[in-house]
């Protein structure tokens, strides 16, 4: 086992890693910008150096600055969390050519998961289901009418070099095809000087469902369920839970087995999340895969009492994984909390707390990295708290979210707390049957 382990990130994770690493014997490293001198995780390391200004870049982002943190220090591994470089597959090459473990997939993992057209390739070679489309660029509108006919409207053609929303075009039948054609080509040429276009079978009504998986180096790999992440705005994710509302046990097997036949395929060492969209009819396609730890992860810890960061930490030191499949004995759901205004476009709100109180009781778990007097700083992202509560039934885990939501104090900024406590309320919610474009019609006025 690891003597001493460096976090190699900040705020909450950093924290989350500190607490666990205590409770195994391990001595932590905590690495900071100037902007950072104040947190949590500073304090609570055994041992905190600082690897240089606020600006990302220059800090968190800095290979060289950590890995000479590292070797000052004497850490025989480095955990990144989530974000900044915990799926740099450089940083993860650099860890290994310098004797540092790092505590994630290896660099080869981390640049068959990155590409999307090879995690597609590999995916759809280890039979996990895929969404059906053509294998390159369309050499015709032709060719693509022929493809649509074979897969099946709706379908939507994408520009390679797309972004944004640019390039796209939805197509419901064929006498739509020719002009959506013209209409993307026009559009991806003009945006990115590139005006190839590929093809997909349109996900109608599509829900984000994830799984938990988690492998080791002898080639294992177990599911821990579902994570349904719905809930975004542009595709950033606000609300998760498990098991997800749509997910019927028979689901839940079939798509647990997929992330398996995915995650072996690549030999995958550590936590990660195979991501999938299901349609309206119940069938589930490959998104994308995450060779890290997830910002959701606690809310799988609730319901099956596992402890996803001390797994990581054994498998990273060549123990074996727990070689089960879990399925969730409990409800749970997680709330971001993050400096936003909802009322005004989530505009972020950095600044002083002034006032904090945490909610608690039964059920409810705060990971958090604010104090009272605590300055949020403007270079980061703007979360600052994860409310995460679990329960018998979806219902008293919505009530109980609530309720903790209302006692959550915090003054001196503008949070998303009001707009959680009104999608508690909302009904549409309430019965488990939204989108991801759920939030595109919601009511932010008044928040």
């Amino acid at each position: 086992m690891f003597k001493k382990i460096l976090i190699a990130n900040r705020g909450e994770i950093a924290l989350r890693v500190i607490r666990t690493c205590r409770e195994m014997g391990i001595n932590t490293v905590a690495v900071y910008s100037t902007a950072d001198r104040d947190s949590l995780h500073v304090r609570f390391a055994d041992e905190a150096v600082c690897i240089g200004p606020p600006t990302s870049r220059q800090s968190y982002l800095s290979i060289p600055n950590i890995i000479s943190a590292a070797e000052i220090t004497n850490a025989d591994a480095i955990h990144p969390g989530y974000g900044f470089l915990s799926e740099n597959a450089e940083f993860s090459r650099i860890c290994a050519e310098y004797g540092i473990k790092f505590i994630g997939a290896t660099a080869e993992q981390i640049n068959y998961m990155g590409d999307k057209a090879t995690a597609k390739a590999t995916m759809k070679a280890a039979g996990v289901p895929v969404i059906p489309g053509s294998e390159g660029l369309l050499e015709s509108v032709e060719e693509g009418k022929i493809l649509a006919k074979e897969i099946g409207y709706p379908v939507i053609v994408k520009a390679t070099a797309g972004g944004g929303g640019r390039g796209m075009r939805i197509i419901k039948n064929e006498s739509e095809f020719q002009k959506a054609w013209d209409d993307a080509k026009m559009e991806s040429g003009a945006a990115f000087g590139n005006d190839g276009l590929y093809l997909e079978k349109f996900v109608e009504e599509p829900r984000h469902i994830e799984i938990q998986v988690v492998g080791d180096q002898f080639g294992r790999v177990c599911h821990l369920s579902e994570r349904d992440c719905s809930i975004q705005r542009r595709h950033q994710k606000l609300v998760e839970e498990t098991p997800s509302p749509i997910v019927s046990p028979e689901l839940r097997e079939r798509m647990g087995q997929a992330a398996i036949k995915g995650a072996a395929a690549i030999g995958y060492e550590g936590a990660g999340t195979i991501e999938f969209l299901v349609d309206k009819y119940g069938e589930f396609y490959f998104m994308e895969m995450n060779t890290r730890i997830q910002v959701e992860h606690p809310i799988t810890e609730e319901v099956t009492n596992f402890d996803l960061i001390k797994e990581q930490i054994k498998v990273a030191a060549g123990q074996p994984i727990s070689g089960q499949n879990y399925t969730p004995q409990l409800y749970a759901m997680e709330c971001r909390i993050n400096a936003e205004d909802p009322a005004n476009g989530f505009r972020p709100s950095p600044g002083k707390i002034t006032q904090l109180h945490f909610p608690g009781g039964h059920g409810v778990r705060i990971d958090s990295h604010v104090y009272a007097g605590y300055t949020i700083p403007p270079n980061y992202d703007s979360m600052i708290a994860k409310v995460i509560v679990s329960g018998q039934s979806r219902a008293e885990v919505m009530t109980r979210m609530k309720r903790a939501l209302q006692e959550f104090v915090i003054e001196g900024i503008k949070t998303t707390i009001p707009f959680h406590i009104r999608l508690m309320d909302d009904p549409g919610f309430q019965s488990g049957n939204f989108t991801t474009k759920y939030l595109e019609t919601f009511d932010f006025s008044g928040l």
